[in-house]
């Protein structure tokens, strides 16, 4: 038989697939430039570049240039692709083709993920009809179809697990070495794509065991372990090929692997029922089902949870099925999956967070459970009229999960189920974490664009300044995105006076809302700044007196805030975080979750909260804790190559330097030492970190040794050893600290600095008697 015959017949056995992929194919094309870039884009498509010069030959070098240290862990078997055709093969270089390419192939392995439940429903249950009914359901969950363009993290997950759960079911059907092998590749590839995809790995290994009760002769036992060790060994090599990471280091590695992914170090909150939940601290057992209820259309959870009746009620008729029926099997597979995932979840309190994207694979197995609900209601309706009857409520059903869509296009990512109250203002925003992605920014840009065309707009939310990679060139001329202002809000020369184009507004919530003035209203910070971007003076002019640090940034303190200034420097393109240790006065004023720590975090990326202009990068972190902060430590690092630069420093002026000094000081060295009745004040201008950082020594010697406490007479000398930050600071370039004497009479004293290796500086002078 020709190809062109086999094709002509695959086309007429299953036209109605190949009319279906034509339209969902056609429908892409006229939307899929309507998303605009979500927040996990830019580090995604890192993650690809990374892989493909790892592959290079440059190693650990290139690991490093990714935006977070676990990135490098993350599996590039879908981005590195992405990257090879659109950026090495085709060669594309205007970021908007970039990230719209990425978009359109993104939903074409969606779509591919809609074939694959069409083909291994039409294997399970022979009805072209209920194939086609499933792949429909399949591909138009409203959030997965948002997310079908902009998530490159769970989307691939999701569509190679549905993949898997056909090799699988292909797998026990022929019971073939051939077919294992080919099962495990695609483990391998979910595994590489998710960790978590190792539970379909131990779910295929466990079902193969099942068989061994049931072979016949030693040969068919035989084939049975030789089916299933090849099925493991292949996963295994599978996964080692595609992760290039481990190729130095298997078995280090991969368990470093899964210590960072299976409790994800993101400090992200989610909203959950109006109350905030860090994902650290573990979630609460409904916080899966809820989110899944909520934002699932009604119909297709009604008929899984009808399947899973229909499975537990045979499965508990006949039990000895369970081990015989290979379609009970599965079924009950299916039904396991959901329920193991989510205790597993709750119990090892994994790290997730913003709803249930982590688990969208699951969306597979309830299709297929809501594929038997189906099977199981139409055989209580016998006759033509009551299967057409079904299938017309069943199109019902789609026709208004659509009608929802198109309401809220391009945010189906957004869509909630009646369940959710849209009465109320708000009730949204104040109850569920709503948008995470953030790609509504770009759609609000477009409708200020059209329907204020003669403005001129200053974009200065991180979010919205994100959309400069995808924002056509018309739009770019009026909007200023290139990195031009800080958060939060957009700046316009005159007002805009219509308030309904400068938010988004879904189920009565404000979604997304791009906070605007005109320069022309009262004075802010940003909006200081914003007039001095406008006007090309230097952002320094409108920021009040001097730094109260210079060093690889100058940090002004501005009410609140941290405001950070560097020339010269690319603060939005790949460079490293920033991390902001603030230390309290009274250590009972930190949060419980960082008491241990004895410092509050607020590190940040300059693509977050900066922006550059002709080379000046500056960035604002708002807002300090309310409560007395002793000093602060800033810095920049990289993962493995540690603190590249850092600096300590006090953010109010020091008591010991307010203390009023008289006279000359005792001892002159790189500070100067006054005596201030029963203490030494040391005192440097233009002190260095290094300065700030080295522990002080202090020896003080008595007129009679007598006076020493018991355990120091054997030395001759009390030791008095401190740090410039419990007893001092640093304000503004000038250090000071204070050290307190002994009331006995001394004789002379001794003291310096010094680091774990050596002295740095070291003076020795004598005071009068009986002082």
């Amino acid at each position: 038989m020709s190809v062109a015959l086999a094709a002509r017949r695959l086309a007429a056995a299953h036209w109605a697939l190949w009319a279906a992929c034509a339209l969902f194919l056609s429908v892409a094309a006229f939307v899929f430039d309507d998303y605009g870039l979500s927040v996990d884009d830019s580090s995604q498509r890192l993650v690809g570049d990374v892989a493909l010069n790892y592959l290079a030959g440059e190693g650990d070098r290139a690991l490093d240039w990714t935006w977070a240290w676990h990135d490098r862990y993350y599996g590039a078997v879908f981005e590195t692709p992405l990257v090879l055709l659109l950026e090495r093969i085709l060669g594309l270089e205007d970021t908007r083709d970039i990230y719209l390419g990425r978009h359109f192939l993104t939903h074409l392995f969606f779509l591919t993920g809609g074939v694959f439940c069409y083909l291994l429903v039409l294997r399970m249950f022979r009805s072209k009809p209920l194939a086609l009914i499933a792949m429909v359901l399949f591909l138009l969950h409203p959030r997965l179809y948002a997310h079908s363009f902009i998530n490159t993290k769970d989307i691939p997950f999701l569509v190679m697990f549905m993949v898997v759960l056909y090799l699988a079911h292909r797998a026990f059907r022929r019971d073939t070495l051939a077919a294992f092998v080919l099962c495990g590749v695609g483990v391998g590839l979910l595994v590489n794509l998710r960790i978590l995809g190792i539970i379909l790995f131990i779910a295929v290994l466990a079902l193969r065991g099942l068989d061994l009760p049931f072979a016949g002769r030693g040969g068919e036992r035989r084939r049975i372990l030789l089916t299933g060790g090849a099925f493991a060994l292949a996963t295994v090599l599978t996964y080692y090929v595609v992760l290039p990471v481990l190729w130095t280091d298997p078995v280090g590695r991969f368990a470093e692997l899964v210590r960072t992914l299976r409790v994800h170090p993101n400090e992200s909150f989610d909203l959950f029922r109006g109350e905030r939940l860090y994902s650290r601290d573990g979630l609460p057992f409904d916080y899966v089902p809820v989110w899944v209820g909520i934002t699932t259309p009604p119909a297709t959870l009604l008929l899984a949870l009808a399947g899973a009746v229909a499975l537990a009620w045979r499965a508990t008729r006949c039990p000895g099925d369970i081990l015989r029926n290979g379609q009970l099997r599965f079924g009950l597979l299916l039904l396991a999956l959901p329920v193991v995932t989510v205790v597993g979840i709750v119990a090892l309190e994994n790290n997730i967070y913003d709803g249930w994207r982590h688990l969208y694979f699951l969306y597979a197995p309830l299709l297929l459970l809501a594929v038997f609900g189906i099977r199981w209601l139409a055989s209580f309706f016998q006759g033509r009229w009551m299967r057409v009857g079904g299938y017309a409520l069943a199109g019902m059903g789609v026709a208004v999960t659509l009608v929802s869509m198109a309401k809220i296009h391009p945010m189906e990512d957004l869509y909630y189920t009646v369940l959710v109250d849209r009465a109320e203002k708000d009730y949204l925003v104040t109850q569920y974490g709503t948008h995470y992605w953030r790609h509504s920014y770009y759609t609000l840009l477009k409708n200020i664009h059209e329907n204020h065309p003669e403005q001129s707009l200053l974009v200065s939310h991180p979010s919205a300044w994100r959309q400069n990679h995808i924002i056509s060139n018309s739009d770019k001329q009026y909007v200023a995105l290139s990195g031009k202002m800080l958060s939060p809000g957009i700046y316009s020369v005159q007002n805009i006076p219509d308030h309904e184009y400068t938010h988004l507004m879904i189920y009565n919530s404000t979604l997304a809302t791009l906070e605007w003035m005109s320069l022309e209203s009262p004075q802010s910070r940003n909006e200081k700044i914003a007039r001095a971007v406008l006007a090309g003076d230097p952002v320094e002019t409108v920021l009040e007196g001097e730094p109260i640090v210079r060093s690889v940034f100058d940090v002004y303190h501005d009410g609140d805030a941290l405001v950070f200034v560097r020339d010269g420097y690319d603060c939005i393109g790949d460079t490293p975080p920033m991390f902001v240790h603030i230390y309290p006065v009274d250590p009972d004023d930190l949060p419980a979750r960082v008491a241990q720590d004895g410092f509050e975090n607020m590190g940040f990326h300059f693509w977050e909260l900066g922006a550059s202009l002709d080379g000046l990068c500056v960035a604002i972190l708002p807002p300090l804790p309310a409560w007395p902060i002793a000093s602060i430590h800033l810095g920049q690092y990289r993962f493995r190559r540690g603190s590249l630069w850092d600096v300590r420093f006090s953010l109010t002026r020091p008591e010991s330097d307010s203390l009023a000094l008289t006279g000359e000081p005792v001892a002159r060295s790189r500070f100067d030492v006054y005596r201030d009745g029963d203490a030494l004040i040391y005192v440097r201008d233009e002190c260095t970190g290094d300065e700030a950082d080295a522990a002080f020594g202090l020896h003080v010697y008595p007129v009679s040794p007598d006076d020493l406490p018991d355990e120091r007479k054997q030395y001759g000398f009390e030791n008095r050893d401190f740090r410039l930050w419990t007893q001092g600071g640093w304000w503004k370039g000038r250090c000071t600290t204070v050290a307190s004497l002994p009331d006995y009479p001394i004789a002379s004293i001794q003291t310096g600095q010094y680091d774990e290796t050596r002295r740095l500086w070291w003076v020795e002078f004598a005071l009068p008697d009986g002082e």
